[in-house]
């Protein structure tokens, strides 16, 4: 059966390889130190489950200590010219993202096949990851697609891919980062004293007041630590769970699968969500820091009240 363990290990691959051209790299003056932080995180992805939770959090503890030191630069990487990228993508025109849709359309086609894929009467893929190994599988078939239909040199992805990860640079491991420090809060009890903050100031019985409570709370948790995947463990323990779903009778599919989006609307409005929306702002050298904040705001508040909707009429009938 193909796990989650091999979408780890395939990133860690990755990962290993952009640490390996890193210490190569003589145009990156911090070289070692990008080598170091990415075989760092190529570890947490090879061997996390065999290092422990003492080696894993020194392992953590070295990754911010180098970010920290500022002893990550960025490459820059010989793949192929820029007039030679500039010829290829006037010839070929948009044909070129045929090979970028690849990837969404072995995800969904994976998600609806592979759950009936069996071997010895057991599945092939494991139906809880089918998803993410479906993306993975995606991935791979666009790199595939991509290496016989463009012909560029064999270490293009890598170079190209480890350009976009040093141009990233420590953000990139952020959403993990801060999903961890979600899940702490949910242990420290944090959802319990916003369910009681929620439970004073919620109507009783008013159903469309939870739930503006839960897709906002969403939201605004969701700025405050810049990633929606930290917020969910917290706010949905606090009013999703209790309230939403225990005292309404809500789908909890539903309640989750819309909660989580929501809390995506607070992605796009903070800068917390450095990734994301400062990163982007950097490398297109935009005369404002927060001009990706400010574009997406239209987006992210209408959105939001449509959630709020979407929640109060699929997740009761």
């Amino acid at each position: 059966m193909i796990r989650l363990t091999a979408v780890y290990a395939l990133a860690g691959v990755f990962f290993a390889a952009f640490a390996v051209l890193s210490a190569f790299d003589g145009t990156n003056r911090r070289r070692l130190g990008n080598a170091a932080f990415w075989a760092l995180l190529a570890l947490s992805f090879l061997a996390g489950d065999h290092l422990g939770d003492f080696g894993n959090g020194l392992l953590v503890l070295a990754l911010v200590t180098l970010a920290g030191a500022g002893m990550l630069g960025r490459g820059n990487p010989p793949t192929t010219s820029p007039d030679e990228r500039h010829a290829e993508a006037q010839r070929r025109g948009n044909r070129l993202f045929l090979a970028a849709l690849i990837v969404p359309a072995t995800a969904l086609a994976g998600t609806l096949l592979f759950r009936h894929v069996t071997i010895d009467g057991a599945p092939l893929v494991d139906p809880k990851q089918v998803t993410l190994v479906s993306l993975a599988l995606g991935v791979l078939l666009a790199l595939v697609v991509s290496m016989s239909w463009l012909r560029a040199p064999v270490l293009a992805p890598l170079q190209e891919g480890r350009r976009l990860i040093d141009a990233v640079g420590w953000a990139a491991v952020l959403p993990q980062m801060i999903a961890a420090l979600g899940a702490v809060f949910a242990l420290a009890g944090v959802g319990d004293v916003i369910s009681s903050y929620a439970g004073a100031w919620i109507p009783e019985g008013n159903r469309l007041a939870a739930v503006a409570a839960y897709a906002i709370g969403m939201a605004v948790f969701t700025m405050v630590m810049g990633n929606a995947f930290g917020a969910f463990p917290v706010i949905t323990a606090a009013i999703g769970l209790p309230i939403l779903i225990r005292q309404h009778g809500g789908d909890p599919a539903v309640v989750a699968a819309i909660g989580m989006l929501s809390g995506f609307c607070g992605t796009l409005m903070t800068p917390m969500a450095a990734n994301y929306n400062i990163v982007p702002a950097a490398l297109l050298e935009l005369g404002n820091r927060n001009g990706v904040i400010l574009e997406q705001i239209g987006t992210a508040i209408p959105l939001l009240c449509v959630n709020v909707v979407l929640i109060y009429v699929l997740a009761f009938r």
